[in-house]
């Protein structure tokens, strides 16, 4: 009697698992997918459609999501990897990776792991990138390894169904005791360099203080050949100035004896101011020659042309 009971039970617990397992897989087909995410959806083992942002159903039993993808740009670290340059110095290398997925069925079927794919082919056109370029040229050039890199991962990236955004190289570390050189290379031409902006300074003033004397000595004999200049001129203009006034008084002196009575009154004016002339000299102490016959003043007169020539 007790084993048909159990048997149902068993019967119903059976049931019951069942009924528990569509309900879940119910719940399950019932798919909400955010803003900025896709979903692959597989129909028996075979992709079926592609869930955008919403909501979606799907058959239980037969449909199931098979890769969740995240649209948005994602960033990537590249683990330190060693590199050897053209001139064989050992450099460790690492940078980041920004990218985005374009196309979720490549990314889920072109490839099995594009991160880890994108990681490696980072590292090895890093490594044949940098094995082109000497030292120095490494950490100028950094732009240029970023831009190959990008070149290289958006070729493959269009196989993978993603878009590689840009590569940025965060460290190149090269061996202690090439830093040290390095160190001692840039200390030697920072102190050149202060060397050549010193001299080139002391160049400048002695230039800047040649220039000055130069200029003064100029402006000096310009200045003194100016006034020499204004010196002859104001002679030449003196002498001008008297000649003129001498003329002048000459034609009216002319004028003056050549009126009636001029000659007379010249007579008077000449003979006052040799008179006065006699008088100084007598009162100096001086000694004086006079003519034999002082009266006879018409004589003297007369030997100068200046006596009045009186009508026949």
């Amino acid at each position: 009697m007790n084993i048909p009971l159990d048997t149902d039970l068993i019967v119903m617990a059976i049931w019951g698992l069942i009924f528990a397992i569509f309900v879940i897989k119910l719940f399950q087909s019932i798919r909400l997918v955010p803003t900025k995410s896709a979903y692959i959806v597989e129909r028996l083992g075979k992709y079926h459609s592609t869930l955008d942002a919403g909501f979606h159903t799907l058959i239980p039993f037969v449909d199931k999501v098979a890769f969740i993808h995240d649209l948005k740009e994602e960033t990537i670290d590249v683990p330190p990897q060693e590199c050897f340059s053209s001139d064989e110095v050992n450099v460790e290398v690492d940078g980041v990776i920004y990218i985005s997925v374009t196309d979720p069925v490549k990314a889920s079927y072109g490839i099995t792991d594009y991160r880890y794919a994108a990681i490696q082919l980072a590292q090895t056109t890093t490594r044949s990138v940098i094995g082109t370029l000497d030292l120095d040229r490494t950490f100028e050039e950094r732009d240029v390894i970023s831009a190959k890199v990008v070149q290289v991962l958006d070729q493959a990236g269009a196989l993978w169904g993603i878009r590689v955004h840009r590569y940025e190289i965060k460290n190149i570390t090269p061996p202690e005791t090439v830093k040290n050189a390095m160190e001692m290379q840039v200390n030697a031409e920072r102190e050149r360099r202060a060397l050549l902006a010193k001299s080139e300074g002391d160049k400048q003033s002695k230039i800047n203080r040649s220039e000055g004397v130069k200029a003064e000595t100029v402006n000096r004999s310009e200045g003194e050949m100016q006034r020499r200049i204004n010196e002859a001129e104001g002679k030449a203009e003196e002498i001008l100035t008297i000649s003129r006034a001498t003329a002048e008084s000459i034609e009216r002196l002319a004028t003056v004896i050549a009126a009636p009575g001029g000659h007379n009154a010249l007579r008077m004016q000449l003979g006052e101011q040799y008179f006065k002339q006699l008088d100084g000299l007598s009162q100096k102490n001086s000694r004086v020659v006079l003519p034999g016959n002082m009266v006879d003043f018409d004589y003297w007169m007369n030997s100068i042309g200046l006596t009045e020539e009186k009508p026949s």
